[in-house]
């Protein structure tokens, strides 16, 4: 497992001040696809800075929600990623993202009964199987709801993680973006997921819009620093679970990188001030 530490998204644009600087991060998490390459400069630097640093995997294409079979070519580049970089963590999303041969670039939403169930399981399953190790499902930051949703989403993920044995990455702002937009309590949503399995947490920014009836449209676009709601949802949750390994995700408009070390140093301190209070 990761430390329970503050890490941050290794960008390319910080590859060389990360190499020579050698910060103290907890940890550097990458999207998987990024490196599904045999060679070129993406794995070339991670090659150097895994060597000093802990690393978390982060997949955003194998359609975990999806309705048809996971693809077992995309499946076997990330087993191959894996046993190159040794992660600590390996994590996908609940949402489907490729259909019918086509892959759509965005991580869609799926309604919340048996039938999906069943689906995911059997794909967490799958994914765990053939990468020998435990992966985490990171909740999903979504804009509508299924009227043929038959349990609520913290229900689904709970469900999920009792009958696979994943773990929980448990997005913040994901969980507030998606409570804004659908009219729920964020923290009654995050007290109803099975925070025991939480082994990663996630903190990013998000843009505010409104919708075509006026109402306040979140979307989640990791393009600012982390809202102050957000911040104190977060100190909830590590309230709940104690300190946790925290990602700060900047993905758009990436700042210098003491940005974000200033954002993770920030999540260190509420780690560290809960300790203090316990």
């Amino acid at each position: 497992m990761l430390p329970a530490a503050a890490g941050v998204g290794l960008k390319p644009q910080h590859w060389h001040q990360v190499l020579a600087a050698r910060p103290a991060v907890g940890f550097f998490e990458v999207h998987a696809e990024n490196y599904m390459v045999d060679g070129g400069p993406f794995p070339h630097y991670l090659e150097r800075i895994r060597r000093n640093h802990e690393l978390s995997l982060h997949g955003v294409g194998l359609s975990i929600g999806g309705e048809e079979p996971l693809d077992e070519a995309h499946l076997g580049r990330l087993a191959a990623l894996v046993r190159r970089f040794q992660p600590a963590e390996f994590s996908e999303h609940l949402a489907w993202s490729s259909h019918g041969g086509v892959f759509f670039n965005d991580l869609l939403p799926l309604p919340y009964d048996n039938a999906s169930l069943a689906r995911v399981c059997a794909h967490v399953d799958r994914v765990q199987e053939r990468l020998g190790q435990r992966m985490l499902l990171e909740n999903p930051s979504t804009y509508l709801e299924f009227d043929s949703s038959t349990m609520a989403e913290a229900q689904f993920i709970g469900e999920v993680v009792r009958r696979t044995g994943c773990g929980l990455l448990l997005d913040v702002n994901n969980a507030h973006v998606a409570c804004v937009n659908r009219g729920a309590d964020a923290l009654a949503y995050l007290h109803a997921l099975p925070l025991q399995a939480v082994a990663q947490v996630h903190l990013a920014g998000f843009a505010c819009d409104l919708d075509a009836s006026g109402a306040p449209l979140l979307i989640d676009d990791h393009g600012s620093p982390v809202a102050e709601v957000v911040w104190r949802l977060y100190e909830a949750v590590i309230e709940s679970v104690g300190p946790v390994a925290t990602l700060i995700e900047w993905d758009n408009d990436v700042p210098g990188f003491d940005v974000l070390l200033a954002e993770a140093g920030r999540a260190e301190h509420a780690m560290q001030s809960m300790e203090a209070t316990a």
